[in-house]
């Protein structure tokens, strides 16, 4: 994905089991993360740091998703235990990580395997990319993207 591209199509179940898909985020500013793995120290602290800060996005008009390949299970148990007020999408598929380019190689280790990359895209009320950020401070999330 690239500036200026529209939102790819996708449909994910939340934790709760309910089925969004891009067209029901237009109309509002979108935030779409893609973390590794439910309830590990990075994503914790990216998660929590972005709750900390959750009235910034909301009064900045932003409607927040996070995404992972987890299960909504998963997805349950993390949000309770970390009162987090945003949905949590499951992709146990990888097919939305492709369709957004968070999906590919990693190396860990001087070990290559196939992950989740750690990803955010802003998009504008139309659905229109208008920033990804790439190098995600897990601490300081909220302040890279607002």
């Amino acid at each position: 994905m690239q500036v200026g591209d529209k939102m790819p199509a996708f449909s994910a179940a939340d934790e709760q089991g309910r089925v969004v898909t891009e067209k029901e985020l237009l109309g509002k500013k979108t935030v779409i993360y893609f973390y590794p793995k439910d309830s590990t120290p990075g994503c914790t602290a990216e998660a929590c740091n972005i709750r900390d800060n959750y009235h910034a996005f909301l009064a900045q008009g932003y409607q927040v998703y996070g995404v992972s390949k987890d299960s909504q299970a998963s997805h349950v148990r993390f949000k309770e235990k970390y009162a987090l007020p945003f949905p949590l999408l499951s992709d146990p598929t990888t097919e939305m990580l492709q369709a957004f380019g968070a999906w590919g190689e990693k190396k860990n280790y001087g070990k290559v395997t196939m992950g989740t990359l750690r990803k955010t895209f802003i998009f504008n009320a139309e659905g229109i990319l208008e920033r990804i950020i790439e190098k995600v401070d897990t601490k300081n999330h909220s302040a890279q993207i607002l």
